[in-house]
């Protein structure tokens, strides 16, 4: 897979690292942040749908995804999936919020140069180029569940992002408006731009990568990596 790809690879160096300015914690961002003691049986169902509804997803795109297609690869009762989930959307809301907490993870407490360990201007390179090639990877799924445009921006999962973004903007570039800039950056991994800019422009995922560092090397005042 493109971001497992992207993962194994390793970046150039820069600055040595800083203290954070704050401390990050995982995001509950999904149905889950609402049921902490979720009942090991009901956690079980709900585990195997979303490897059904994500191997549906891997053998026939995000259109093969429905409501029974999903009950009969899991073994279960229709009426499962949708209290389990409400309906289409909350389904493949609930597959994108198990990966970005997968993706929050790995950089809140994964190895170096997405994870802590990096110096600033790295992780931010690392962090861009991961989220690149995540969208990438889930292309269909990010446009299908992505929130309407009043509730994007206060998402739990993005919010988890731009807060990462600010924070590590902080330390590069300290007296900038660093929650603004984050939103600058942000914009540029943006679902729709992805799907334009690869699937209608034709563009290399090489490309988009370099464009994401030389936006962070032009945002943050710093050299570009050689």
């Amino acid at each position: 897979m493109l971001y497992a790809v992207f993962m194994s690879r390793a970046l150039p160096s820069s600055p040595q690292p800083q203290e954070p300015l704050e401390p990050l914690q995982l995001m509950q961002t999904g149905p889950e942040a609402e049921e902490p003691c979720l009942r090991a049986d009901a956690a079980r169902n709900r585990a195997r749908l979303l490897e059904a509804a994500a191997r549906l997803i891997a053998e026939h795109g995000v259109a093969g995804v429905t409501m029974e297609a999903v009950a009969a690869a899991a073994n279960v009762g229709k009426g499962t999936v949708f209290r389990r989930f409400g309906d289409r959307t909350g389904l493949l809301t609930a597959l994108l919020d198990h990966s970005a907490k997968r993706l929050q993870a790995d950089f809140l407490s994964g190895p170096p140069p997405l994870g802590p360990g990096s110096p600033p201007l790295e992780r931010l390179r690392a962090f861009g180029t991961a989220v690149l090639h995540r969208t990438a990877e889930q292309l269909d799924l990010q446009l299908a569940a992505q929130p309407e445009p009043t509730r994007r921006f206060t998402h739990p999962a993005f919010g988890s992002l731009h807060m990462h973004t600010t924070v590590l903007l902080r330390q590069i570039a300290p007296g900038a408006d660093c929650e603004l800039l984050a939103h600058t950056l942000l914009a540029s991994l943006d679902p729709a731009l992805i799907h334009h800019l690869t699937r209608q422009r034709g563009m290399p995922m090489e490309r988009l990568e370099a464009g994401w560092l030389d936006l962070v090397a032009r945002v943050t005042g710093t050299d570009r990596p050689r």
